[in-house]
């Protein structure tokens, strides 16, 4: 199947058009103030014959928080009174963040313990009465967050049902669909997916129209790329568009192990405007276990283990000291940068001055220390490299982007740098090669590791068949099996993910 493939970075917009695994086209182009009419120039500038499929990844709904843009206010609902009082919704956020996001916040009785047992019986007339106040001020954006609900999902389910009932308007984002068993942490994530449902509902159905209206055939199905590299469904992005935060670093290492034929290694993909540094584990990207801050919000939901630095082509050079970034020209980069006439010096002018790249167009810009600046970039990469490393063994390393000529070709830990072709547009590939996904991570009780591991597999295979997997071509790429010493019955919490090609 032909599927074109469009990743949105900070500089350039990115497109890759394939047939099955093989490149048929790219393009680039600078990313646009509006997002979207780069997005339009280059489905423009592919061939639209037999398109299967377009995926598409977008850093606007990070943008979005990162920014105090665009976003809509969440009311929440906080299941777990008396105990649940002590630390209210929003407590830890930026308060320029908290100010923006805050609607109503309400408190009722119940929650599950620790080991599942209710902690109080939810408080049914008080959850009406809150759909009730929710209607009247407004908020349609709601946040349900009860204690230990990923434990036992029911009284966070019933909530939502009150709701919907209540507050026909309302948008609701349960947050056990979110976040693991830490409270903050997962109501954290459910107020920034609900904060954005808005922005979601209008992004999405812009994209569905600039396919519509570029005359794309019916056939076209329209996708966006989630954090862990597969396919998310526009329905479902519409509902949970948290799930694309850090797609793009994502896509660059999906299409990175594609093109490089490395599944076990780094990857560090330079762009115009950052160096994102990531671990491959067979063919997808290591996620982080630990606490992941987006927007200055703590939050426990799966993302990829990426670091980033502020080094890219349009990085721009600072004398006495040397240094580079993290201040960059972005998409400004053919107009300011010294080579195409304008006057601020960058990475890309040096990479010029030394001879390194050549650009069509441009001329050689009078830069002595060039070497120096170029030294220190790919010091710079050594650096992010040896911190993304588990262990001193050495590992191959996949330098891609437009930026990538500022990588070293020895550099120590690494085992070989690989250049692919087609690694200036690897985020496009990778997000053109995304396949569909299918996850759970549940606590099962009453149950050995053999048949509780065989019933996440099962559940998760069916939540990829469910997505448009192809169900005789799902594999299992991850499986964890975790006993809980404190609960009774042999409980253990299992995390199982499977990925297919979409059907």
């Amino acid at each position: 199947m032909r599927r074109i493939g469009i990743d949105v970075g900070g500089t350039n917009t990115d497109g890759a058009l394939l047939d099955g695994v093989e490149v048929v086209e790219t393009i680039k182009t600078p990313t646009t103030d509006d997002v979207l009419s780069g997005i339009q120039k280059v489905l423009e500038g592919l061939s639209h014959h037999d398109i299967g499929a377009v995926v598409i990844g977008t850093t606007q709904f990070t943008n979005a928080v990162v920014q105090r843009s665009q976003l809509n206010q969440v009311g929440f609902l906080r299941i777990g009174l008396p105990a649940g009082r002590s630390l209210p919704p929003l407590v830890g956020w930026p308060p320029d963040l908290a100010e923006v996001v805050r609607g109503k916040t309400l408190m009722v009785r119940g929650g599950i313990e620790y080991d599942g047992r209710p902690f109080e019986e939810l408080d049914e007339p008080a959850v009406i009465e809150a759909a009730h106040q929710f209607a009247d001020l407004g908020n349609n954006a709601i946040v349900i967050a009860g204690s230990f609900s990923p434990i036992d999902t029911r009284q966070e389910d019933r909530a939502a049902e009150i709701i919907s009932e209540y507050h026909p308007k309302a948008q609701i984002t349960v947050s056990h669909r979110l976040g693991q068993l830490g409270l903050l942490e997962r109501e954290n994530a459910a107020g920034l997916n609900a904060c954005l449902l808005e922005l979601a509902g209008s992004v999405i159905s812009a994209f569905a129209s600039a396919i519509d209206q570029i005359g794309f055939g019916s056939g076209t199905r329209l996708f966006l790329t989630q954090n862990n590299g597969t396919l998310l469904q526009v329905e479902e992005a519409a509902k949970y568009p948290v799930l694309t935060f850090a797609s793009g670093p994502t896509n660059s290492m999906r299409g990175a192990a594609a093109l490089g034929g490395v599944t076990d290694g780094l990857v560090v993909d330079v762009g115009g405007t950052t160096a994102d540094f990531g671990a491959l584990v067979s063919g997808y990207p290591r996620q982080a276990n630990a606490a992941v801050e987006v927007g200055g919000v703590r939050t426990l939901f799966q993302l990829p283990d990426v670091l980033s630095i502020g080094l890219g082509g349009g990085s721009q050079i600072h004398l006495n000291p040397l240094g580079l970034g993290p201040d960059s020209v972005g998409q400004r980069l053919s107009t300011e940068a010294l080579a195409f006439g304008g006057s601020v010096p960058t990475l890309t002018d040096a990479a010029i001055a030394a001879g390194l790249l050549k650009i069509d167009g441009t001329s050689r810009p009078d830069l002595p220390n060039a070497d120096e600046i170029l030294a220190h970039a790919a010091t710079m990469i050594v650096g992010g490299a040896d911190r993304m490393k588990l262990s001193s063994d050495e590992v191959p390393l996949i330098a891609v982007g437009g930026g990538a000529f500022a990588v070293s070709d020895t550099m120590q830990g690494i085992s070989e740098v690989v250049r692919p072709g087609y690694g200036d547009t690897a985020n496009a590939i990778g997000a053109a090669l995304a396949e569909v996904s299918g996850g759970v991570d549940r606590v099962f009780q009453g149950m050995g590791h053999d048949a509780a591991v065989a019933e996440a597999i099962q559940i998760a295979t069916e939540d990829a068949v469910t997505s448009g997997a192809d169900p005789s071509l799902v594999e299992v790429i991850e499986v964890e099996d975790l006993p809980i010493a404190y609960l009774p019955g042999d409980a253990r919490r299992v995390r199982a993910r499977v990925v297919g090609p979409l059907k």
